[in-house]
């Protein structure tokens, strides 16, 4: 029949105008999906490269970190050793401040010799610290530095300002900016007031005794 021809199945026209809509809304999220790929694409790779530069700071630090642990230990690694050599510098000193100036200048032949001979042990000692590092502090006629000295007792002297090192009882050594340890020494008091210090390289810098 022509109705039939015409109409199709009960529906028929329904649904092909209801398809209309859902090919409309297709092509439309079809044009659009390129911009909002791109758009996605892009926020992947601003967060990868957030990752990156973070990972990438992270391991620098890393590095920088490593590179200062090892110059320490390069340099403040031998301290305890250098602890134990400075007994045998002080031992030196000692035996050579049992000579008097006249002694030492009147000596001759084995006593010459030995005198000579210890001289030069100290130096090559002394000598040898500095090359690693290690430095004899001579604070005698400088103001008392609490960072440097350790004060062991005052001298009465009017004649030199108050606080000046006026005497050392045991030599103090620094490592590299750290104190190796403190200079025993004297106090001079009873003079005018000694001006303030100026920083001292060892002080500037120093975290404590290494």
């Amino acid at each position: 029949m022509r109705m039939s021809d015409q109409g199709g199945a009960p529906g028929e026209e329904h649904r092909i105008y209801s398809a209309e809509p859902e090919r409309a809304e297709a092509e439309e999220t079809a044009a659009e999906s390129p911009v909002s790929e791109k758009e996605r694409l892009e926020g992947e790779v601003a967060a990868f490269k957030d990752k990156y530069l973070r990972a990438f700071a992270e391991a620098e630090n890393i590095r920088r970190r490593a590179d200062r642990e090892i110059a320490d230990a390069k340099v403040y690694g031998i301290a305890s050793f250098a602890r134990d050599v400075l007994n045998v510098a002080d031992d030196l000193a000692r035996a050579l401040a049992t000579v008097d100036a006249e002694t030492k200048a009147n000596a001759e032949g084995a006593l010459k010799g030995l005198i000579d001979g210890i001289e030069l042990t100290e130096r090559g000692l002394l000598k040898n610290l500095e090359k690693h590092g290690v430095r004899k502090v001579e604070p005698v006629g400088e103001k008392f530095d609490p960072n440097l000295h350790q004060a062991m007792f005052e001298v009465p002297d009017p004649s030199v300002a108050a606080g000046t090192v006026v005497q050392v009882v045991q030599s103090g050594y620094v490592i590299g900016d750290r104190v190796l340890r403190p200079a025993l020494v004297g106090v001079a008091r009873g003079g005018p007031k000694a001006p303030p210090a100026a920083p001292s390289e060892e002080a500037a810098g120093q975290g404590g005794a290494a």
